[in-house]
Parts: C-alpha cells; sequence; structure tokens
C-alpha cells in the first residue's frame, strides 16, 4: 500500500478509502471519536467517557507514535482506524480496532484488520496480540469469523487474544468469500438499479442519449428513469431535469452520454449527489492516447472518491434480461435466457448478441466493459457467481488487469458454471528472440493458454465458436465421456461428423451388438447401425427418435449428434421436433446438425442446439467433453518432488542478487549447483578456462567430448559456432577451443567440457517468471531444432501430480520417447520427474527469470541435460491473499 492508499469494498458493496495514518488526520479522527456512543468508547478505550480517547488520537498523530495505524475514508469522514504496536525484541504487534457506530455490522473492522496484517507482514510481524474486554462480543466475533487461527486466555473479565498472521487455507477461503458478498452487491447497483438516470438524453432520435432512453422504456424496466438534458422540457413523454441534484428521490446508476468535455463534470456532480454507480459511453479516453488515459484516471479518481462503481467510458451499457433493463445503445433488446456475456470490444459484443438472437441463445445479462477503468470481468464473475438467472458466462477479452485473481475466481466457478473465452491478441513477442529457448517461445497467449487450462476455463477461437460452445452448455447436460453416436438421414454429412470426432479427440466407437440388433428390426436391412448410423433418406420421423434413443441407451455412448439433411424425411420442422422427442428422458447431451441451419430446437421442454455444419457440433462438443473432464479431475495437490533443498536453493539465488542486484546470467558452475538442490540431473560437466584445462578435463571424463564456450552474453551458443561435438583427441579439443576463442572473442569468458551424451531423444525443459502470469514451466523437442519445429507444452508451474506426463503425451514428437519405428523406449517417468522438478524450482523461486535445459537426453536409462541457462532477475512484487482491495 502507497501512502495514497487503496479502495475495497464492505459486505453491502459500498466503498472505503483506507490509507495509512497522516499527522493532517488529527481532526478526522477526533470527529470519528465524537461520534462514538458511550458503549463503543468504552468498550475500546476500556473506560468511561471521551477524554481517554481524544487523548489517544493526540498520541497517534503527534510526533513519536512507535505504532503504525491506518485510516478507512468514507463520504469524507473517518470511519475506522486500526493501529499496530510492534512489541521490544518480537515479532508480535499489540492491534486494536476503532470504527463508527454507523459502519457497525458492514465489514469494516475485518477489512482494516486484514489490511494491517499485510502491512505487519511486510515489517516482519508475524502475530497480531489483543486485549478485548469480556462484553465486547463484537470484536470477539469478528476474530472468530476472519478466519486467523486465534487463540485467547481469559483472565479478570478480559480476553488476551494472541493470533498469527499467516495466510492458512482457512482464512484465505474466509478472505475470497468476504470479497465474493462484497463484490456481487457492489455490482446489484450497476445491474439492479433503483432508479437510472440518462445523462445526455438528447431530443434527436439519432443521438446515443436518447437511444439509451429509448432502449431503458421499450424495454419495460420498471424502476424509476430520469432524463437529464438543461435544453429539454421534455424526451420521450417524460419529464426532463436540467442536472441530477434536481432530480427528487436520488438516482442509482446514471448513464453518461455527453460529449467527453463534459464527463468529468457530469461525474464531479453525480458524486456530490449520491450517485451509487456510473455508465460512461462517451468515449475520448485512454483508447486516445495519454491526454485520455489522464482524463480516464481523473474519471476513476472521481468515482472512487465517491465510492461510485464505473462500467466504460468507451462502451455500450449494460442489459439485464431478468429486470427488463436495457440501459444501453445496442439495437435491439436481447431475448432472456441464461448466458451471461461480456464484451471489451463493442463491436464484437454487438455482433456476438445479433448471432445468440438468430440461433435462439438467450442472455441472462450482457455488460460492455469498454476500457474496464473500474469493472472489469473479474467483478462480473463474482457477481455472476450466484446469480440465479446465469448457468454459463462468455467472455470477450482483449486483455487482462489481473490474470492471477482471474484464474481464482474462474477456477471456483467454473466448477458450477462453464466459462467460455474468447481472447484475442496471439501474435508472437519477436523482441524475445535474442533470450532463451523459453521465453522466445512464451508469448503472451502462450501464457494466457496455460493460465485459461489450468483454470479450467473453455478457450474458443471466433466468435462462431463461442456462441455455438455456450449454446451446448446452456442447454444440454455435460458428457461423462468421449464416446459419440452419429445418427443420419444421409451418409456423407455422417462420415463427415465421425471424421470431425476423431480430429478434435473424440471417439466414435462402434454400437454394442444388442443396439445394433435393435436399430436392425426398427430401420431395416438398407441401414447401416455400426455407428455412424445411416437410416438412409427415406427414414421418417418416427425411425429418428427411435434410433436417437436406441443409441442413447447404449452404456458405451456418452453424447449422440444427429445429422438431418433437408429436405428428406419427414421435413425440416418434423424431424427437428423428433429430434427434441429423443431427447427427453436423457442425461446425455444431443446435439443436432440441421444441414445449413444454425438454430435452437425448443419444444417447451427441452432445447437442443442444432448447427449449420457437423464440424460446429462436434467442435462445440469436445468443449464440453474437455469442461467435463476437468470438473471429474479432482484438485490435485501440487507434486512433490523428493530430495529437494529449497532453502539452500533459496541462499544461492539470495546471494547471487546481493552480488548482482539486477540480475544476470548464471555462470555454469552456479547453474549446476543450482539445479543439483533440487535434484534436476546434468550430464558432468568441467568448467575450463583455456585450451589445456580443456586437455585436461577431456582427459577426466573420457573421450569422446563437447566443448561449449560461456559467457554471459551467449544463449543460443549453436548458432554463432559455440559448440564443438565428438571430439576425440587432445589435438581437436584444443585446436577447438582456440578456434572458438578467435572467433568469439571476448564473449566467450571460458568453456566446458563433456563426455558425448549416449543416443536419445533430445527433449527441451524450460520455465520463466511471467511478471504478472506467474510461473510457467514448458516441456517440448530439444536440440538445434527446438525453435524451428515449435513442439512445446505449457503449463502453470507447480504442477499437479500427473500433469507432466499430460504434457509429454500432448507433443508431437512423444511416439519417439515410446518405442517408434522399434527403438527401446525411452525412460519417461524418469522425464517427467525432471519436468517437475524444475516446475517447482521455478515456483519457489520467483526470482529465477528464464530457465532452459536443452538439450536434455532421454535414454532407456534415464535423462540428463546437457546444456543449462538460468537468469535471475529482482522477481516482480508477490501480490498478498489477503489484499481485496479495488485494482
Amino acid at each position: 500500500m502507497t501512502d495514497s492508499g487503496d479502495y475495497a469494498l464492505l459486505r453491502d458493496g459500498s466503498m472505503v478509502h483506507i490509507r495509512p495514518l497522516a499527522p493532517s488526520d488529527r481532526a478526522a479522527l477526533h470527529g470519528l471519536v465524537d461520534r462514538l456512543s458511550e458503549q463503543s468508547a468504552y468498550l475500546r478505550f476500556f473506560t468511561g467517557g471521551h477524554r481517554t480517547p481524544h487523548a489517544y488520537i493526540d498520541r497517534l498523530t503527534g510526533g513519536g507514535w512507535p505504532g503504525h495505524a491506518l485510516v478507512a475514508f468514507a463520504g469524507g469522514r473517518a470511519m475506522g482506524l486500526a493501529e499496530m504496536i510492534p512489541a521490544d525484541h518480537s515479532t508480535s504487534a499489540e492491534t486494536g480496532v476503532l470504527v463508527d457506530d454507523r459502519m457497525h455490522g458492514r465489514g469494516l473492522g475485518t477489512l482494516l484488520l486484514e489490511q494491517l496484517a499485510i502491512q505487519a507482514s511486510a515489517r516482519g510481524i508475524t502475530d497480531f496480540t489483543a486485549t478485548v474486554l469480556w462484553e465486547n462480543k463484537s470484536m470477539m466475533d469478528l476474530l472468530d469469523t476472519a478466519g486467523f487461527q486465534v487463540r485467547r486466555r481469559f483472565e479478570d473479565r478480559e480476553y488476551d487474544v494472541r493470533f498469527p498472521l499467516a495466510c492458512t487455507g482457512e482464512l484465505i477461503a474466509a478472505i475470497e468469500a468476504r470479497e465474493h458478498t462484497a463484490g456481487a452487491a457492489s455490482l446489484n447497483r450497476v445491474l439492479r438499479p433503483w432508479s437510472v438516470a440518462v445523462i445526455g438524453a438528447g431530443r434527436h432520435p439519432g443521438t446515443v442519449g436518447h437511444r439509451i432512453l429509448r432502449n431503458l422504456l421499450d424495454g419495460g424496466y420498471s424502476g424509476a428513469v430520469y432524463p437529464v438534458n438543461p435544453h429539454a422540457d421534455q424526451i420521450l413523454g417524460l419529464p426532463t431535469f436540467p442536472t441530477v441534484s434536481a432530480i427528487p428521490g436520488g438516482v442509482c446508476l446514471a448513464v453518461v452520454a455527453t460529449p467527453p468535455d463534459a464527463v468529468l463534470k457530469v461525474a464531479r456532480h453525480c458524486a456530490e449527489h449520491g450517485v451509487q454507480a456510473l455508465i460512461v459511453v462517451t468515449a475520448g479516453f485512454a483508447e486516445t492516447g495519454p491526454e485520455g488515459a489522464r482524463r480516464e484516471a481523473e474519471l476513476l479518481a472521481i468515482c472512487r472518491d465517491a465510492g461510485m462503481r464505473l462500467v466504460g467510458p468507451n462502451c455500450l451499457g449494460i442489459v439485464n434480461t431478468a429486470e427488463s433493463l436495457n440501459a444501453s445503445f445496442l439495437p435491439a433488446m436481447p431475448a432472456r435466457g441464461r448466458l451471461a456475456v461480456m464484451s471489451q470490444s463493442g463491436a464484437v459484443g454487438v455482433a456476438l448478441l445479433a448471432q445468440a438472437g438468430a440461433t435462439g441463445l438467450g442472455v441472462s445479462s450482457f455488460v460492455s466493459a469498454g476500457n474496464k477503468a473500474d469493472i472489469s470481468g473479474n467483478d462480473l464473475l463474482q457477481y455472476w457467481e450466484d446469480d440465479p438467472d446465469t448457468s454459463v458466462i462468455a467472455l470477450y477479452l482483449e486483455s487482462f488487469g489481473n490474470p492471477r485473481k482471474f484464474a481464482t475466481l474462474a477456477r471456483r466457478i467454473g466448477a458450477r458454471k462453464p466459462i467460455v473465452v474468447l481472447k484475442s491478441g496471439r501474435s508472437d513477442a519477436g523482441g524475445r528472440a535474442v533470450r532463451s529457448h523459453t521465453a522466445a517461445a512464451a508469448t503472451s497467449d502462450i501464457a494466457v493458454d496455460a493460465l485459461l487450462r489450468r483454470a479450467g476455463v473453455v478457450r474458443v477461437e471466433t466468435v462462431r465458436d463461442l456462441l455455438d460452445t455456450t449454446r451446448l452448455l446452456a442447454h444440454q447436460p455435460l458428457p461423462r465421456g468421449r464416446r459419440v453416436a452419429v445418427v443420419g438421414n444421409s451418409g456423407g454429412p455422417g462420415v463427415l461428423a465421425a471424421d470431425a470426432c476423431a480430429a478434435r479427440g473424440l471417439q466414435v466407437p462402434e454400437l454394442a451388438e444388442a443396439t445394433q440388433s435393435t436399430l436392425r428390426r426398427a430401420l431395416g436391412a438398407a441401414a447401416a447401425v455400426a455407428n455412424p448410423v445411416d437410416l438412409t433418406a427415406d427414414a421418417g420421423a418416427v425411425q429418428l427418435t427411435e434410433a436417437l434413443r436406441t443409441v442413447l441407451a447404449d452404456p458405451g455412448i456418452d453424447a449422440a449428434i444427429a445429422v438431418y439433411t433437408p429436405p428428406f424425411g419427414s421435413g425440416a420442422a418434423t424431424s427437428m421436433a423428433a429430434i427434441a422427442a429423443a431427447a427427453h428422458g436423457t442425461d446425455k447431451p444431443v446435439l443436432a446438425c440441421v444441414i445449413g441451419e444454425d438454430a435452437l430446437i425448443d419444444d417447451g421442454t427441452v432445447q437442443v442446439p442444432a448447427y449449420a455444419y457437423p464440424e460446429q457440433a462436434v467442435t462445440a462438443l469436445r468443449h464440453a467433453a474437455d469442461q467435463a473432464e476437468w470438473r471429474q479431475r479432482p484438485a490435485a495437490p501440487a507434486a512433490e518432488p523428493t530430495g529437494i533443498r529449497p532453502e539452500q536453493a533459496h541462499s544461492l539465488i539470495e546471494a547471487e542478487l546481493r552480488f548482482t542486484p539486477e540480475g544476470r546470467w548464471l555462470d555454469p558452475e552456479t547453474t549446476h549447483r543450482l539445479l543439483d538442490h533440487y535434484g534436476i540431473a546434468m550430464a558432468e560437466t568441467i568448467s575450463v578456462d583455456g585450451p589445456e584445462g580443456a586437455v585436461e578435463a577431456a582427459a577426466l571424463t573420457g573421450y569422446p567430448v563437447a566443448l561449449k564456450a560461456t559467457g554471459p552474453a551467449l544463449v543460443h551458443k549453436s548458432d554463432i559456432g559455440g559448440v564443438r561435438l565428438g571430439l576425440r583427441t587432445a589435438e581437436q579439443v584444443r585446436h577447438a577451443y582456440r578456434n572458438m576463442a578467435a572467433a568469439l572473442g571476448d564473449a566467450m569468458t571460458g568453456a566446458v567440457v563433456q563426455r558425448m551424451a549416449g543416443e536419445g531423444v533430445e527433449i527441451i525443459i524450460g520455465a520463466l517468471e511471467d511478471p504478472r502470469f506467474g510461473p510457467l514451466v514448458m516441456v517440448g523437442m530439444g536440440g538445434t531444432a527446438a525453435d524451428l519445429l515449435g513442439d512445446r507444452a505449457f503449463r502453470a508451474a507447480p504442477l499437479a501430480d500427473g500433469e507432466a506426463g499430460e504434457m509429454i503425451r500432448s507433443l508431437r514428437c512423444a511416439p519417439l520417447l515410446t518405442g517408434y519405428r522399434g527403438r527401446p523406449p525411452a525412460a519417461m517417468s524418469a522425464l517427467e520427474d525432471q519436468v517437475t522438478r524444475v516446475a517447482r524450482l521455478v515456483a519457489d523461486n520467483p526470482e529465477i527469470a528464464e530457465l532452459d535445459l536443452n538439450p536434455v537426453i532421454v535414454t532407456p536409462r534415464g535423462t540428463a541435460a546437457v546444456d543449462a541457462r538460468i537468469r535471475l532477475a529482482p522477481p516482480p512484487p508477490a501480490p498478498s491473499p489477503l489484499n481485496r482491495a479495488l485494482g
């Protein structure tokens, strides 16, 4: 926390500003004391009256007070105070909390204690102590429910309390629950407002403000609607108001559609008159450059100081169909449904909603986030988590504000409500080309993929994929497996569906003999019944329903795709009704492919998504199967490699960064020592500093040998002639060293000698610390072809049990490790162990900015890295799990 402090939400969704105590706060804190009841003053200060509290405030704000304090402000008043005084020669501190009587029961005391704990931990404090009067039940309740491990001793009508500040699972869970409650409550002011003002409501139908007002009225919103326009008496039959202050009864939500140069003035006016939330549709802010960014920062500061939540700026507005609320300038009100949508792009949002409506996909709520100055996807996830009208969440994102928080929320929410993300920006970071193989490969999009995969989020490639997938997830159950039955009235489309399944990791198994026998009796000899099931073009609706019900009853089938080619059989309408009839009473997903038509088959009881082409249906089903597998997989703990020495590794890293605070590439000897602390196997390596030393090292390792140049600037040594392999004599070693030194000059500070490794598969294992997404680990095809082939898999570190094996098996080169063309199988378990150890090393030590083991030679006997590079750098600040401050 900086001196300017942080903003955070209380239990009821209101906002407070918490910052370190300043001497200038004396008057405000005396005001807080003046407002205390006699009972509150006694419970906090153990004495009657207000003289002692006032004297304490004078000591607190005067010079020489030995403690540290935080003050909470709301509405320009000091509403709470939390302080700590460290004990002499100890890591404990005595703490106390004081809260305005009007703020009791809103979670301010708990919030102050959390923030003070963050400050204390940064100062080396490990425990808080407190003395609490036995009558002070509210304080004891606060401590009991905060999540800290509280120990208490009762004596002389007082509790002596002590609790450690360690971030236990119980504490983190309690904080996440409080954050969820507060975040959802704050968004009620946006998505469930009791009144809406449209500031800049124009008289002319073509203006944005007029369209927003028209949409509010046409949507049937039942709350009060107030047009604000000083130049009109009425608009659309409603009386207008010159300013927000003239509106009787106050305003919950204000939609601002004024020119850019008026927005800040309007926001200040709203702040002064108690408006609880703003939607700023006006553009001309951060998206326009530095000056616009400055105005956006000022807009956010106005909203934060007043406790107003902000959507936008530069957005379309919001919709909540459950409330008949359309506070947007969308062309039409979306149909009501179960899909919640956030789009960072207005254009993408319009296209998405239009296509959703065309295919029968209804929306529970829609938020156009625009520049995301305040409300972001993370805030909306908190709201939609318990929204009874939402069962599936779709996000179009151009950036992540807090990706680690997103991952935490998505893991929790995705266990009940699928989250589907379309993330733009897949371009490579070309500036990384001169760094390690791992860093060059780990584009920001790779980091996004790793984060979404760990969190169980469904990532799609296009708007169509997003709509296809959400249509399935919103209306059909998840499959229990990947076994699909394809039933159709035409052979070609059925084969296309089967081929698409095979290409996307789904199975089209032969149906059980009993199932086939039932199908033959029902369909006749002309039908193909093995799977795909071809009914032939003459089959009618009755046969279609019967065939679908039969394959769905097969215990070896997890989902069914009905492929109907119009106009054959009973016709499109009757055939679609037959598909819906078959979906009744089954707990397996049913999808339809009605060639040429995207729709939702809805008979009033069941809804079956229909797709124009087989590949669409199969892609959606693949995503549903992935989601089901993620939910079924237990939350595996992080793998625990044996024999690691994290304390020694941390000490080594600390010593290196003391010597070079800005960080550096480690020399080979230090690199090997660090890897050894985590049991990461390296080939025997001897560092040398001249040709004769290289000859002596070769004699020790035994010929043939490899000679590799070393130096802080040498990363891709093979590309610049810094590697000589298969040297068999002393003269060859001597000659190679001299030629290498002449070619590389001062960049070469020495070399290493290794005995040539035996024949095996060359693999690369790498890792890096992404400043926003956290540690990532990589495994892929190694050697000089690593960058050319791009055969890699990334995951967030640390890895769970079995995750390393999944990464390796996903590689295109994986068959080389399992006995390709008669070669003996490589030691897969040893490779998995090495990947797991590297992941744990970087997860434990964020100072490791980049790590490459390339190549790692994998043989039937084990693994050994023959080249290793590690770069240290000062780590980014680690976010505290206690911190509920708004971003």
